[in-house]
């Protein structure tokens, strides 16, 4: 797990050096640059030793004739039976990374290799034969990887703030990029901030030439498109075969030459990726979260279900402690780290986490993620399911259906999850499934917008990534199915891998997603949607599969999020940020938002007439990101003009 970075044009070696220091923290130890200034290329990697900590491990590593060279960040859990596979071609090794297989298996395979990887990955591949450079991303995006194209060339980096040390000019805003922040929290797509700075996307490969993109393509597309054929098999083979793929995921990605632990929040995709780690380290150690003053109204507190699940199972249990002050104080930090203005204070669980992993000597940490974008899990695979109720009320009815929950009082969880669920009951098909993600209606939303801003918007729809996916799934493809593969394709991309990859190595730790092991994800979307929401109960194959590892507790326990007390913070912990970033002046000179509509908006928040916590989160982080990556005395252009 590490730092990459490159340019493809005119590029001197300390400029990659200053990009190298932005992200030293994903490579603490190691880094290395190659350089050649005869074919404009430039490359620079940091290291963070997992596995063969020798010099055999360095990166850039170049091929034994010298005309191949890489930079990777990630793990290729197969990479030993690939070995095996170029060993019996008489293709010898010096060492015994998985970073020496890749490169190997390239000379032997060219771009044939992608289809044969499984693991998290982000890459570059410079052929001095061909003068090309070949990226690619790891097919569920789990490891980030950021380009831009200018007038010096191409550029890449895992993270933004390395890349902005190499492009010459960041360019304006992207306006359609900052409403899907609005909107969803998180940008679905391929979009950033800035509308030069765009995203690799899952599963996708491009080839430059001459500092140029020649060629992109999906070398990886979810089981839902290739035509996965559901499986007929009957309820136990489907219960043990679920169990038997997430045991070999787990044994898959233990594979570590340094010691391995585990997050353990006491829900259910933790802890079953606990109970199968353990069998192959009886002694691994687990960590987790202490909110003090306890979870917010209408969370579930999960620390008792976390002891609960270590103890059954005989494993250590460390526990990060902390508070509401010391978080809302981290948000302009944490904004800073993610690259990306993501509404959630989620991110800063995973940093404390893995800061206090590091310092206890642990460099790999195993995650749930993933279990609820594969088996369900979330409240709207629930509300989709309940859609039977009412969705066949004519669009009228439906209308003021929306109408009526929407005034419900927003000061309770019961009023605000009602307002949600019925907030798209007037849209039919994709549309509605669509807005589900959303956190604010459009109509709600435009009014904040600064007459400016509304005309770069060109009336182009925040949903639109995800609308236009969905038409390529197959028509027929079960309504539950076309949800799952939303969250598989953008909310674990853009939201969960990407902040967890952010925060855990703003630490120096690597996380891995066993959930997310790609045999994996191609058995879950064999599975019959009736094994995987079954009324009310989501996940109810994984629950199955567990039941003879976990207590029954733990397993049947109501599903909740991080219960950080965001509502909270907007009227204490962070008043003070909120008055300075969402002032009349800030907002005026930032020029995004109408200042009226923003104090408005407060106001409605403070009084209970609207739950606009996480808009008003949401605006602080634009701003947060603005003050971080943009202001240098001038006025940002809004999409470059």
């Amino acid at each position: 797990m590490c730092g990459i970075l490159g340019c493809y044009g005119t590029v001197g070696a300390e400029p990659l050096t200053r990009a190298m220091d932005r992200i030293a923290h994903r490579g603490p130890d190691d880094s290395g640059v190659y350089h050649d200034a005869d074919a404009g290329i430039g490359l620079g990697h940091r290291r963070l030793s997992i596995v063969d900590l020798s010099v055999a491990g360095h990166q850039p590593m170049l091929s034994a004739d010298g005309s191949v060279v890489l930079v990777f960040n990630g793990e290729i859990y197969n990479f030993r039976e690939l070995r095996a596979e170029l060993e019996d071609q008489g293709i010898g090794f010096q060492g015994h990374s998985d970073t020496e297989v890749l490169l190997n298996l390239y000379l032997a395979a060219g771009e044939a290799l992608l289809p044969r990887l499984n693991g998290i990955f982000a890459f570059a591949l410079w052929d001095r034969r061909s003068r090309t450079l070949l990226l690619a991303r790891d097919g569920l995006g789990v490891k980030p990887l950021y380009y831009a194209c200018s007038d010096s060339g191409f550029i890449f980096a895992s993270e933004i703030k390395a890349l902005l040390q190499l492009l010459p000019e960041p360019g304006g805003l992207d306006t359609a990029a900052l409403q899907r922040y609005l909107t969803f929290l998180w940008c679905p797509g391929e979009g950033t901030p800035l509308r030069s700075v765009r995203k690799l996307l899952p599963g996708e490969a491009m080839v430059v030439r001459a500092g140029r993109i020649e060629r992109r393509w999906n070398w990886y597309r979810l089981p839902a498109f290739r035509g996965v054929v559901t499986s007929t098999c009957d309820q136990d083979s489907v219960i043990n075969n679920t169990r038997d793929h997430l045991r070999t995921a787990v044994q898959r990605q233990m594979v570590a030459d340094v010691p391995v632990g585990a997050f353990l929040s006491g829900g259910l995709d933790s802890s079953a990726v606990v109970a199968l780690a353990r069998e192959q380290n009886p002694d691994i150690r687990c960590f987790t979260i202490e909110m003090a003053g306890g979870a917010e109204a209408g969370a579930t507190d999960d620390l008792p279900y976390a002891r609960r699940v270590a103890e059954h199972l005989g494993v250590s249990l460390e526990v990060v402690q902390i508070d509401a002050g010391r978080m809302a104080g981290d948000l302009e930090r944490m904004v800073a780290q993610l690259d990306e203005p993501l509404a959630d204070p989620a991110p800063l669980n995973v940093l404390y986490i893995s800061q206090l992993a590091r310092e206890q000597g642990i460099k790999v940490l195993l995650s749930g993620a993933g279990g609820d974008d594969l088996f369900t899990g979330y409240r709207r695979h629930r509300a989709l399911l309940a859609e039977r109720w009412w969705s066949w009320l004519p669009r009228p009815v439906r209308d003021g259906l929306a109408q009526v929950s929407g005034m419900l009082d927003q000061r309770n969880a019961l009023g605000r999850r009602l307002a949600k669920l019925f907030s798209g009951a007037g849209l039919d098909g994709d549309a509605r499934l669509v807005h589900y993600f959303r956190w604010v209606n459009r109509a709600d939303l435009e009014r904040l917008f600064s007459p400016q801003f509304r005309r770069a918007l060109q009336d182009e729809p925040a949903e639109a990534p995800m609308l236009a996916y969905l038409r390529d799934l197959p028509a027929d493809t079960d309504r539950l199915e076309r949800l799952l593969a939303l969250e598989q394709r953008f909310f674990l991309a853009d939201h969960n891998l990407l902040y967890t990859d952010k925060m855990s190595m703003a630490a120096g730790v690597e996380v891995r997603v066993p959930f997310l092991d790609l045999e994996l994800v191609d058995y879950a979307a064999r599975i019959p949607a009736r094994f995987k929401q079954r009324g009310k109960e989501g996940k109810w194959v994984l629950k199955k599969a567990m039941e003879p590892y976990l207590p029954h507790d733990v397993i049947y326990r109501p599903k909740t999020g991080f219960g950080a007390p965001l509502r909270r913070w907007m009227r204490h912990e962070l008043r003070e940020l909120l008055g300075d970033l969402l002032s009349e002046d800030s907002l005026r000179r930032r020029g995004l938002f109408d200042p009226a509509a923003v104090q408005r908006l407060i106001a409605d928040n403070d009084a209970g007439r609207v739950d606009a916590s996480y808009t008003l989160l949401s605006l602080l982080c634009i701003e947060i990101w603005c003050r971080t990556y943009l202001d240098t005395g001038g006025q940002p252009r809004l999409n470059g003009v």
